[in-house]
């Protein structure tokens, strides 16, 4: 038997809690949100530094891997995404930078008013409250905890002194004033992580118009004379069917929702018939214009124990944990990305170009708590590094089909550094953050350059090492673009071209990447649909 509800929201992702909450504002809709993963109900969710774990938990991620990359020597590279309540806001880094004005503005300049950065901004102030209060910058009385914890370390002072040493600006605000050396906000309020979940859909989790199903991965979305109408779904074993009597809502992000489209027949018609699937609406553009954030690190041993090499040790990492479970304090509290750069790679350039994150140690992901599998350490001792990534990359990839089997992970073709200019900006990345590092600031702390190391000086030498150690940040967009050209997917309103009752909501529509962590803008765009959804105009326009 069919459950009909008004809406099935495919995902219940970081867009997925979002659209939940704002739709069921109204109570005379009733909307299901069905998720692939389980529950958010493990505390190890609520703590900042288990963000490293996370990224590497098969209960809460997808853990999908790229194929071999041929710019980067061949090699496949992990995609985490968050397969849990709340998605990849329940396993993030927890940044909260929305982007440049540009950004958006470009996409407005490409056929798509709605979403420039004077329409958007009430978007990303409507869902934040901000530690400090509301003003032009920053909400007050939105769902979303936004705050600037204190600095994890003396290092991350040194980082932003050492940016104003080189001769670059500072900022006190990157949501404000985006260039520069400062310090970033963060979803952490009260020492623990918040998730869109926990923002967004706790509170609307008692409506009795809101049906949320875990465990249910959907393979299907039912196509009827043109129209979505229903989505059929595995649902801890079971097969199911959900009806949609007004709307699907696809949230699945950027692998899951082109992937979804393509099993149901929407896509290339002629890469969807060698797996024996009947094309349903011939629309190219499904999983191409796939975009990511590459980056790459120069690290350097660090002479006094400020790093997080003091975790290390299964006993200190144990009680950090502890301290942050019960007492909401200490190391495990906060996350230790807190200083950064925006910066321009060319000084002729109008907009920065190359985002900087620094942290005290070489990775999150080199903690060693009991019981879990970690990397080899790759350096005994204290240590720092800062990354940077190319903000607005040329490179272009894909998702792809890779079986007509629906529970089979699809094809990642990524096509990483295939454009020179994604590479010459990452080499000049280096170069500025080696100047950076040679600062009279680092004076108490530079220990020898780790990577690239010493030998690594000339062109050549740099470009090789990035293209063996280069990794992505976890950013990609882009596999079901809006805009009204083609080569795209979904309209400006998020309407899948071709194909009534369904939309596509997440970081799959943008037409082009944001320009810094896309956690804020995918938060944005889902308060933007639900608008769109319910007919209401723009905060501060007249309908």
């Amino acid at each position: 038997m069919r459950e009909t509800y008004d809406y099935v929201i495919v995902g219940g992702g970081t867009a997925g809690c979002v659209l939940a909450a704002r739709l069921t504002e109204d109570p005379a809709v009733r909307v299901l949100m069905l998720e692939a993963g389980g529950s958010d109900w493990n505390p190890v969710f609520r703590i900042p530094l288990m963000t490293g774990t996370l990224l590497r938990n098969r209960y809460a991620n997808w853990l999908f891997e790229t194929e071999p990359v041929p710019g980067m020597e061949g090699r496949r590279l992990l995609w985490p995404r968050g397969k849990v309540i709340g998605g990849s806001s329940s396993i993030n880094g927890m940044v909260y930078v929305r982007g440049l004005a540009s950004d958006f503005d470009t996409w407005a300049q490409h056929g798509l008013p709605a979403w420039s950065s004077a329409r958007v901004q009430p978007y990303f102030l409507r869902s934040e409250r901000y530690e400090g209060g509301a003003s032009a910058a920053h909400g007050g009385d939105g769902p979303l905890r936004v705050s600037r914890p204190p600095p994890f370390s003396a290092l991350a002072d040194a980082f932003v002194d050492a940016g104003r040493q080189a001769g670059y600006p500072t900022t006190p605000d990157f949501n404000a004033e985006p260039e520069g050396f400062g310090r970033y906000d963060f979803n952490i309020a009260g020492g623990q992580r918040w998730s869109t979940a926990r923002s967004f859909l706790d509170p609307a989790r008692n409506r009795p118009n809101l049906t949320v199903v875990t465990r249910a991965q959907v393979l299907r979305i039912a196509i009827e004379g043109g129209r979505a109408t229903a989505v059929e779904a595995r649902v801890r074993g079971a097969s199911r069917s959900f009806g949609a009597a007004r709307e699907v809502l696809l949230c699945g992000g950027v692998v899951n929702s082109p992937h979804l489209l393509m099993l149901s027949g929407i896509g290339d018609a002629d890469r969807l018939k060698p797996f024996g699937i009947a094309p349903v609406h011939h629309l190219p553009g499904v999983g191409r214009n796939l975009q990511d954030h590459v980056l790459v690190r120069v690290e350097h041993a660090c002479t006094q124990p400020l790093t997080l090499q003091g975790l290390m040790r299964a006993d200190r990492a144990t009680l950090a944990f502890f301290q942050a479970l019960f007492f909401r304090r200490g190391p495990m509290a906060s996350f230790p990305l807190d200083a950064g750069a925006y910066l321009r790679s060319d000084p002729a350039l109008d907009t920065p170009d190359i985002q900087s994150h620094f942290l005290p140690g070489l990775s999150t992901a080199t903690l060693r708590l009991p019981g879990l599998r970690t990397p080899p350490k790759r350096h005994d001792g204290h240590a720092f590094f800062a990354n940077a990534f190319q903000m607005r990359p040329e490179s272009r990839g894909e998702i792809a089909l890779a079986s007509a089997d629906p529970l089979a992970a699809p094809a990642i073709r990524p096509n990483y550094l295939s454009a020179m200019k994604d590479v010459i900006v990452l080499r000049r990345a280096v170069r500025i953050l080696r100047e950076v590092f040679a600062q009279r600031a680092f004076d108490p702390y530079r220990g020898a350059e780790l990577a690239p190391g010493p030998d690594v000086t000339s062109d050549a030498a740099i470009d090789a090492w990035i293209r063996r150690t280069a990794d992505t940040v976890y950013h990609p967009v882009g596999t079901c673009r809006m805009g009204p050209g083609s080569d795209c997917v979904v309209d400006e309103t998020l309407r899948v071209d071709g194909i009534d009752g369904l939309r596509v909501v997440d970081a799959s529509i943008m037409p082009t990447i944001t320009s810094t962590n896309t956690h804020a803008a995918v938060i944005m765009i889902a308060e933007r649909a639900a608008d769109f959804i319910r007919g209401r105009a723009v905060p501060g326009e007249v309908a």
